[in-house]
């Protein structure tokens, strides 16, 4: 084979390789700008199909406890310009109040117990079981969340409204909020604690590898220096992982905010703000899915644009919490 016919293969087969890489990285490319695609048009649409709302409810959308269809059979009016169903009025007040306390609800029973999980995984058990332990936890997290609402459902509710909070309304009743009635079971107690339960795998795992990310030579050290293990874990441990919790916490506050069918069925449906802690309650995600049957029978449309701006809030409110939980881990990583 001659030295040219050699030269003409290396450059073909040059130009193949090099033809083949930027194909590669092309479509990596391509594949990368999915996600924010999708992000922004997720905003696009649920900004387009708000739009007649947002201009019609203002603010008042925001601090108005008042939630009307309005009469199905009158004939819509106009108002401000926008055709609306008589007697119709669109406020979220309730819905925003109860996202947020259901979801902070959650979080006081979910990281204490998930810390303290994350502790006894990562320093407790014997190596040889660690890592199969650990997995078992992670899998919490991949329960569907449909069962967790079915079990709050089926033991929680009847276990709880019978036996554990009456004595808590006896015992803790001169604390607002705390004190009888304790009603049927479906309300804002209920539904934090099946959302903490939905929590605890999150915060668990993160905070395990933060713990497991300490320098063994420090914890050795505090041992050397006589020090129990309990004055280990708090001055040794806990300042080192101390970024980790707040930043998984902030990261279970996200999922807790956005949880629907779990919460759907234990929370009540309630469409004002509840009385105690046991009252019903209803939360933005859980409220769209139990309304949005009623709100199809809007010829108007106006109904269907209220529950699309509820969808607007709770994503911005579910980007800015990630967002910051996100900024928290990557400065403890670094």
């Amino acid at each position: 084979m001659s030295a040219a016919v050699i030269r003409t293969v290396n450059q073909r087969s040059r130009a193949a390789r090099s033809f083949k890489r930027t194909a590669f990285s092309v479509l990596l490319r391509g594949f990368s700008l999915i996600l924010p695609i999708t992000l922004v048009g997720l905003f696009v649409f649920l900004i387009w199909g708000s739009w007649p709302v947002l201009q019609f409810n203002g603010l008042g959308f925001l601090v108005s406890n008042d939630w009307n269809l309005g009469s199905q059979y009158g004939t819509p009016t106009t108002v401000g310009g926008h055709m609306v169903l008589p007697g119709a009025s669109y406020g979220v007040l309730f819905l925003i109040f109860g996202t947020v306390a259901s979801s902070v609800l959650a979080l006081l029973f979910a990281v204490p117990v998930g810390v303290m999980a994350a502790m006894f995984v990562a320093e407790i058990i014997p190596e040889g079981i660690r890592d199969m332990v650990a997995a078992i936890v992670e899998l919490l997290a991949a329960v569907p969340s449909v069962v967790f609402g079915l079990w709050g459902y089926v033991v929680v509710i009847p276990v709880f409204s019978h036996y554990v909070y009456p004595v808590m309304a006896n015992v803790l009743g001169f604390i607002p909020g705390f004190g009888q009635p304790v009603g049927a079971g479906y309300g804002l107690m209920t539904a934090g604690i099946v959302l903490a339960l939905m929590v605890v795998p999150i915060i668990t795992a993160n905070v395990r590898e933060a713990i497991s990310a300490v320098s063994r030579g420090d914890v050795e050290a505090g041992f050397a220096l006589g020090a129990t293990r309990f004055e280990v874990t708090r001055k040794i441990i806990l300042p080192q992982t101390h970024r980790a919790i707040i930043g998984v916490t902030i990261l279970g506050l996200g999922r807790a905010l956005g949880e629907t069918m779990a919460v759907l069925m234990v929370c009540g449906n309630a469409l004002n703000i509840p009385g105690n802690i046991y009252s019903p309650v209803s939360t933005m995600a859980a409220f769209i899915v139990s309304q949005l049957d009623s709100a199809l029978q809007d010829p108007t449309g106006m109904a269907v644009a209220s529950l699309t701006e509820i969808g607007l809030i709770l994503l911005i409110v579910g980007l800015v919490v990630n967002a910051a939980a996100r900024l928290l881990l990557w400065q403890v990583r670094e």
